[in-house]
C-alpha cells in the first residue's frame, strides 16, 4: 500500500487524495467509487482501473482568449505543467454522478476551488465530447480517464488558489500554438496536448465565428 507522507507531499493535496472518484468500465458505465489516490496509482491503472474526469475551457467573450493555468508544484500528479482552465473529477456524490450534468456541477465546484470563480450556472457550459486516454505522470502516478470536455464563455474575476495553481494567463490561438511548439519552455499536461493536437482548434474556430457548438456523442479513444 502506498502511504502519502507529509514529509514528501503537501498536506492539503494529501487530503484531496481521499476524495471518492467515479469508477468506470471502458464504456463510461459507473462501476462504483474509488479514492482519488487509488485511481491515480500506476499499479492500478496498469490493471485497467478507469475513472471519470472533466476538462473545462473558459474563453473571454471580448476577445475569445482561452484561460490557461499552470499546476502548482504542490500537486501530486503532473506538477508544474501548463493545462486548460480547469481539469478535475466529478465525485461519487449525487449531484456529480450523472454524466454530463454531473460533469458540469463538478466543473462549477472546481472552478471556484482552484480559480475563485463564483456564480457560474450549468446552462452556461457547452458539453462537446468525451475522450478516453491514459498517461503516466511518473513511475508511481498517472491518469486513466474518460474526460468530459466542456466549453464556457464568461467574464470572470479570478482569485487564484496558490495550492492548486502557480500561474494563469489568457492566450489566443497563435500564442497557444507557440507554447505547444516550445517544449523546452512550456511543459503541458498530456490530456491538454491530446485535446490541443486533435480537437481544440476546430471548436475554438467555431466559437470565434459565433457558430453553435455541436455535441458529439462519440467517445474518442486516445490510448
Amino acid at each position: 500500500m502506498v502511504e502519502l507522507s507529509k514529509d514528501e507531499y503537501d498536506l492539503e493535496q494529501i487530503r484531496l487524495m481521499e476524495e471518492r472518484c467515479i469508477l468506470l468500465d471502458e464504456n463510461d458505465n459507473v462501476m462504483g467509487d474509488v479514492s482519488k489516490k487509488d485511481c491515480h496509482l500506476m499499479d492500478n491503472i496498469n490493471k485497467g482501473m478507469l475513472h471519470r474526469a472533466f476538462s473545462t475551457f473558459l474563453f473571454r467573450p471580448s476577445d475569445g482568449r482561452l484561460l490557461l493555468q499552470k499546476r502548482s508544484k504542490e500537486k501530486i500528479t503532473f506538477p508544474d505543467l501548463w493545462t486548460n482552465t480547469c481539469c478535475s473529477h466529478p465525485l461519487a456524490i449525487k449531484s456529480e454522478l450523472d454524466g454530463i450534468p454531473g460533469a458540469k456541477n463538478a466543473a462549477i465546484r472546481k472552478l471556484e476551488h482552484e480559480l475563485g470563480i463564483k456564480g457560474l450556472k450549468p446552462d452556461q457550459f457547452d458539453y462537446l465530447t468525451r475522450i478516453h486516454y491514459l498517461a503516466p505522470s511518473d513511475s508511481l502516478w498517472g491518469e486513466h480517464e474518460i474526460d468530459y470536455i466542456l466549453f464556457i464563455k464568461a467574464d470572470v474575476e479570478l482569485d487564484i488558489n496558490p495550492n492548486e495553481i502557480s500561474e494563469s494567463r489568457y492566450v489566443n490561438q497563435q500564442e497557444l500554438k507557440d507554447m505547444m511548439n516550445d517544449k523546452d519552455q512550456y511543459k503541458l499536461t498530456p490530456w491538454f496536448e491530446l485535446i490541443g493536437d486533435e480537437l481544440l482548434f476546430k471548436w475554438w474556430d467555431q466559437l470565434l465565428k459565433g457558430e453553435k457548438l455541436v455535441q458529439d456523442d462519440k467517445l474518442y479513444r486516445m490510448i
